[in-house]
C-alpha cells in the first residue's frame, strides 16, 4: 500500500477505537505507533517511542499547562464561583430569564480563572441549577444556559486548549489569548440575548426574581474583586511583557492560592483535592499530547496533511468555501470527540493547509477553538452536556432540547467572525503596535 493509502486507513482506524471508546491519548499513539511501523520500519518507531515522549513532555512550554489547571483548583475551592453567581444574580435576577443570564454571565467570568469548560460547567451547575429550580424555571432552559455557559470556558483566557494550538503551530500564546478575549465576551452577548429573546416569546421560561437594592448590588461587588485582579494580573502581565505566558501562570495560581487562604477557605484536605485533581487533569492531557505527537509523526511519512492541503489548493473555489469546509469537518468531529483530541488530531493537518491560502493563523486558532466549543453541547458526545445530566440528574433529552438555541446563536457568532476578522484580530494587533 502507499503511504498516503495507510495515511487515510489510519484515520478510519482511529475514529473506530474512539467509538469503541478507547482512551483518546492511546488510540492516538498506537495508530500512530502502528502506521509509522508499517511505512518506516519497526526499529525506527521504537526509536520513536524512545525519543518522542521525553523530548515531548519535558518541554518547558507545557509547563503552562498544569499552572493554570491548579490555578481553577484553587478558586473553586476558595467558592469564588460561588460569590460571582452570587453577585451576577444581584444584578440580573429580577429581568425575565435573569437567573439564566446569570449563569451565562458567572460562566464567562469563572472561565477567566479556570481555564476548562468542563470545569466551568461543572462547577455553575451545582450553584445555578438550585436557584433556577427555586424559582420555577423551564428545566431546558436552565440547563442549556448552564451546559452552553460552560462552553466559554475554552474561549476566555487563560485556556488551556489555546495553549496546545499557540504550541502546535508555534504561535504567540500571549496573542491567542488577547485574540480569544472580545470573542468569549460576544459569545456570553450572544447565549443572553438568545434568553432574552426566549422568555420574550415565553417569559414562562424564565420568570422574574426579586429585585435587589443597590446596596446589595454594589455589596455583591465587594466579594468578586478577586477575579479582576488576578485576570488584571495574569493577561495584563502578558501583554505588557512582564510575564511570560508560563511566568503568569505561576503568579495566577499563587495569587488564587493566596485568595484562597485569605477567604478561609483552604483546608489541608481541600489543599491535597486541588493538587490531586491538578495531576489527575494534567496527566490526562499530556497523554493526549504525546499520542497526538507520534501521531504527527505517522501523518508526516503518510504525506497526507501535504497531500490534503496540495488537492484543496488546486480546487477552483474561493477559499473561503474552503475554510467552511474544514470548520464543518471539525464541528462534525465535535459531535464525537473530546475538544482537546480535535484540536491536536485537526490542527496539524490543516494548518498547512490554511497558511497556503494566506488566512491568519491566530484568527483561524479562534475559530477553530469557537467551533471546537459547539461540540461540547452537541449531541451525541457533548461532554458539557453529560456534566449537567451527572450533576442534576435531568434526562439528556431535556437538556439536549435545551442547548438547541444556543447551537444557533453558536453558528450566528462563528459567521460573523467569519465575516469580521477585526474582532479577532483587534487585540493581538495592539501587542505588535
Amino acid at each position: 500500500m502507499s503511504p498516503l493509502l495507510v495515511g487515510i486507513i489510519g484515520i478510519f482506524v482511529l475514529i473506530l477505537l474512539i467509538v469503541l471508546r478507547m482512551q483518546i491519548g492511546i488510540s492516538m499513539a498506537l495508530v500512530g505507533f502502528l502506521g509509522f511501523a508499517y511505512i518506516v520500519g519497526i526499529d525506527p518507531a521504537l526509536g520513536l517511542l524512545k525519543t518522542v515522549p521525553f523530548s515531548t513532555l519535558s518541554s518547558q512550554n507545557l509547563s503552562v499547562i498544569p499552572l493554570f489547571i491548579l490555578m481553577g483548583a484553587f478558586a473553586f475551592a476558595a467558592n469564588i464561583s460561588e460569590d460571582l453567581y452570587r453577585a451576577v444574580h444581584k444584578w440580573l435576577g429580577h429581568f425575565r430569564g435573569g437567573l439564566a443570564m446569570a449563569t451565562v454571565a458567572a460562566c464567562a467570568c469563572f472561565a477567566a480563572i479556570s481555564g476548562s469548560s468542563l470545569a466551568t460547567a461543572a462547577t455553575l451547575g451545582k450553584v445555578a441549577m438550585p436557584e433556577m429550580k427555586k424559582y420555577k424555571y423551564d428545566t431546558a432552559l436552565a440547563t442549556g444556559s448552564i451546559a452552553a455557559g460552560g462552553s466559554i470556558g475554552i474561549l476566555i483566557p487563560p485556556s488551556v486548549i489555546l495553549i496546545i494550538y499557540g504550541i502546535i503551530t508555534e504561535q504567540s500564546i500571549g496573542k491567542l489569548f488577547l485574540a480569544g478575549f472580545i470573542p468569549g465576551l460576544l459569545e456570553a452577548l450572544f447565549y443572553i440575548i438568545t434568553i432574552v429573546i426566549l422568555t420574550r416569546i415565553n417569559p414562562a421560561l424564565g420568570p422574574r426574581g426579586p429585585r435587589a437594592t443597590m446596596a446589595e448590588r454594589m455589596g455583591s461587588l465587594s466579594s468578586v474583586w478577586e477575579v479582576v485582579v488576578l485576570f488584571v494580573v495574569v493577561i495584563g502581565g502578558i501583554y505588557l511583557g512582564v510575564f511570560t505566558p508560563t511566568e503568569a501562570a505561576a503568579v495566577g495560581a499563587f495569587g488564587t492560592f493566596c485568595f484562597a487562604i485569605f477567604r478561609k477557605k483552604l483546608t489541608w484536605s481541600t489543599f491535597v483535592s486541588s493538587l490531586l485533581q491538578t495531576c489527575q487533569t494534567t496527566g490526562m492531557l499530556f497523554m493526549v499530547v504525546l499520542g497526538a505527537m507520534i501521531l504527527g509523526y505517522f501523518f508526516s511519512v503518510s504525506r497526507l496533511p501535504f497531500e490534503l492541503a496540495s488537492w484543496v489548493g488546486e480546487l477552483t473555489v474561493n477559499r473561503y468555501v474552503v475554510l467552511i469546509l474544514v470548520l464543518l469537518a471539525v464541528g462534525i468531529l465535535g459531535c464525537l470527540m473530546d475538544s482537546m483530541a480535535i484540536v491536536l488530531l485537526t490542527v496539524p493537518v490543516f494548518y498547512p493547509l490554511i497558511q497556503n491560502l494566506g488566512f491568519d493563523p491566530i484568527w483561524f486558532g479562534i475559530l477553530i477553538v469557537r467551533v471546537t466549543e459547539m461540540g461540547l453541547i452537541t449531541p451525541p458526545v457533548g461532554l458539557n452536556v453529560y456534566i449537567i445530566h451527572g450533576i442534576t440528574g435531568e434526562p439528556m433529552g431535556t437538556i439536549f432540547k435545551g442547548v438547541v438555541p444556543f447551537i444557533i446563536a453558536d453558528i450566528l457568532e462563528i459567521m460573523l467572525l467569519i465575516a469580521i476578522p477585526e474582532i479577532t484580530l483587534f487585540l493581538p494587533g495592539l501587542m505588535d503596535g
